[in-house]
């Protein structure tokens, strides 16, 4: 009787511990959040693809500017009570986040492009708002390109370097994607005269 009720309080101490770990472990080994709190309910507040790409930029720029990379002036007060404290994190951690952002503004136009039928009619592929929002991606990856090049050539990290490269492709998809949307036209301001 002793030894049954040695091996059961043994049986259930191990499976307690066995449990134990198994909470701890997911907590420690979770990801971590690659846009703040406020930044994530500027995403959840503007539906319009012209306007999210735009926000998703400036949340690439804020952490190119916490990590030393690039310096970003602010507008003001205003913009940082809506956007929230700047992000934080060790500059492996920021590059992370820019190509995760980087990649989620790419992957938001992916899927407005593959099921542009279901699309509210401003996010609708050729519509100015979507053709708008691939024309303002494209400027920032050939501004951003070229900074992750330089940033990755003098990284000493080879995972910070890896994060840079693959940015980098990124930018350069994005400009290359540009080159399928139609050219712009200038509006044709000549004025037509009546015959008499």
């Amino acid at each position: 009787m002793y030894k049954k009720l040695h091996f059961e309080l043994i049986s259930l101490v191990g499976v307690s511990f066995i449990l134990l770990i198994a909470g701890i472990l997911p907590a420690h080994g979770q990801r971590r959040d690659f846009v703040t709190e406020p930044e994530a309910e500027l995403i959840r507040k503007f539906q319009s693809i012209d306007k999210r790409i735009e926000i998703l930029i400036k949340m690439i720029d804020r952490r190119l500017n916490a990590a030393g990379i690039a310096e970003i002036k602010w507008r003001g007060k205003k913009d940082s009570d809506e956007w929230g404290p700047e992000p934080t994190g060790t500059r492996l951690e920021l590059l992370s986040d820019i190509r995760r952002i980087f990649q989620k503004a790419v992957d938001d136009i992916d899927d407005i492009a593959s099921r542009s039928e279901n699309s509210t009619e401003t996010n609708i592929v050729g519509s100015g708002e979507f053709n708008s929002a691939v024309r303002s991606l494209a400027a920032a990856a050939r501004r951003l390109g070229p900074i992750f090049e330089q940033e990755a050539a003098k990284a000493e990290n080879p995972k910070e370097r890896g994060l840079l490269l693959e940015s980098a492709d990124l930018a350069k998809q994005v400009i290359e994607a540009e080159s399928n949307l139609p050219k712009l036209t200038a509006p044709n301001n000549k004025s037509k005269t009546k015959p008499d």
